[in-house]
């Protein structure tokens, strides 16, 4: 208790000399801005400012404009929300046009948050923008598609007319919202079977260096790709990444996949991987173009990345990103429902905040402020703002709730697999939500877990009495 009191102290200290620094003149403000906004104290302050309530579905999707001041969000419900998030009220609801979940809506930049493009499940229109124009009309039409549901989009920086998207089909493609068309970039394809496509999740662009992008989905290597290869170059070369990254011992195991993405603005990738933690890779942590074909001696070399640990990342589709002016924290999502920010140096746990009845999917950090989003299973958007009188701590039960994250994950490891058919698939998922939907009200069809492509899928059942959990969820089907 002792050693908390301290370490509080210290921290409300160095908040305080900083702004004695701006006030005297030795400091300047913006540089002084950002050093408090990052500070310790910060972060043990936040507590939420406030929910918002207007969608009917699980919101997939909050994301704020780049002036900071309207937050976005996309649901189950297809509906697209434009929120005064400091205000708490709703400006703007309409149909996104998609027939399925919308998993992605971001505001173009530089379009005076006129221009919203969103993804979705539809398979058939996935990629949509919405026109806003005066006195609340929005007109929306489908730009482009995907064979297979579509997870996010990435926003090229500082334009307000590029993006690029991926997809559960492999499929990465280039969008100029001044064409008619999309540009197909390449598909991705394992690495151990060049006929196997990999189900992308995330994409995500470096913000200090705009040509390159990484992606991850079905397999374990977060795939590094310079935008002028793939622009230029109509080969089959087109595929292969410029690098790649994965924990050693994750290499060729088989058992996870990637989720989420994200870069730092000193060029560090963030990695999420499902039922496994959150990895940070800097650039001389690359296993090659082919990381299968690393060797030995090169793994024995590598320095490995720092690991972020006690969430759980199963049920869902979890982004991560980073937290802080300077990118001075990580944070996730859990399946316990709270949201986990970690010290980036060192991988400290700072918070635990509870920010879902069920399950935190969603992080989204304000572009300017110490604020963020989240959202998840609830119906809710929550934000949260440093607004707490007294420093807050870990809860009382974080050790329980961690240990619990990690004996489930055990228990899930040891799993045994089983090849079905998409077929057999679709009728154990509907079996699935049959079941709990004599428990739970109102949760995200399970059949959405099934993809169209025709492969044979790995799904894992655990021991018909040690692994049953109360309120049996559709989602701890594992498709991989």
């Amino acid at each position: 208790m002792a050693g908390s009191v301290e370490a509080a102290g210290r921290r409300k200290a160095t908040c305080f000399v900083e702004v004695g620094r701006r006030e005297i003149g030795s400091s300047a403000a913006r540089a002084s801005s950002r050093r408090i906004s990052g500070s310790e104290d910060i972060v043990m302050r936040m507590v939420r400012y406030g929910e918002l309530r207007g969608h009917v579905g699980c919101v997939n999707t909050v994301s704020f404009n780049p002036a900071g001041d309207l937050l976005v969000s996309g649901s189950d419900d297809t509906n697209i929300i434009l929120w005064d998030w400091f205000a708490k009220t709703k400006k703007l609801v309409y149909p996104s046009g998609h027939q399925e979940n919308v998993f992605h809506a971001r505001v173009m930049p530089f379009t005076d948050d006129s221009t919203i493009v969103t993804v979705a499940a539809d398979g058939q229109d996935d990629v949509r923008v919405g026109e806003l124009k005066e006195g609340g009309e929005v007109t929306t039409k489908q730009i482009g598609e995907h064979d297979s549901r579509v997870h996010q989009m990435a926003l090229e920086p500082g334009s307000p007319y590029i993006f690029y998207t991926c997809g559960e089909d492999g499929l990465v493609q280039h969008f100029d919202l001044r064409s008619n068309t999309a540009t197909k970039l390449f598909t991705c394809y394992s690495f151990s079977n060049s006929r196997r496509r990999v189900r992308l999740n995330s994409i995500a662009i470096d913000q200090r260096n705009p040509y390159y992008f990484s992606i991850g989905g079905s397999d374990e290597y977060a795939r590094l790709y310079d935008m002028r290869r793939c622009h230029l170059n109509s080969s089959r070369s087109m595929n292969e990444p410029v690098d790649t990254f994965c924990p050693r011992h994750l290499i060729k195991g088989g058992k996870v996949h990637i989720t989420g993405i994200a870069y730092s603005y000193a060029r560090e990738i963030l990695v999420s991987y499902n039922d496994e933690l959150v990895y940070l890779f800097q650039n001389n942590m690359g296993l090659g173009p082919n990381p299968e074909s690393a060797q030995p001696e090169l793994l024995d070399k590598l320095e490995q990345p720092q690991a972020y640990s006690g969430h759980r990342n199963f049920r869902t589709v979890k982004g991560v990103s980073f937290f802080g002016p300077n990118d001075e924290y990580v944070v996730s999502g859990s399946d316990c429902g709270h949201v986990f920010i970690w010290k980036k140096k060192g991988g400290e746990l700072m918070r635990m905040m509870k920010g879902d009845k069920n399950v935190v999917n969603c992080i989204e950090p304000h572009p300017h402020f110490p604020f963020m989003a989240t959202s998840g299973i609830d119906k809710t958007v929550k934000i949260w703002t440093p607004e707490a009188t007294d420093v807050m701590s870990l809860p009382e039960r974080a050790k329980e709730i961690i240990d619990s994250n990690e004996r489930d994950r055990e228990a899930d490891a040891s799993r045994t697999l089983v090849t079905l058919s998409s077929d057999v698939l679709m009728h154990v998922l509907r079996l699935r939500r049959r079941q709990s939907e004599l428990y739970r009200e109102d949760e995200p069809s399970a059949a959405d877990s099934a993809s169209d492509d025709g492969e044979a899928f790995y799904i894992g059942f655990g021991d018909a009495e040690g692994n049953e959990r109360e309120n049996s969820d559709p989602r701890e089907c594992i498709v991989t």
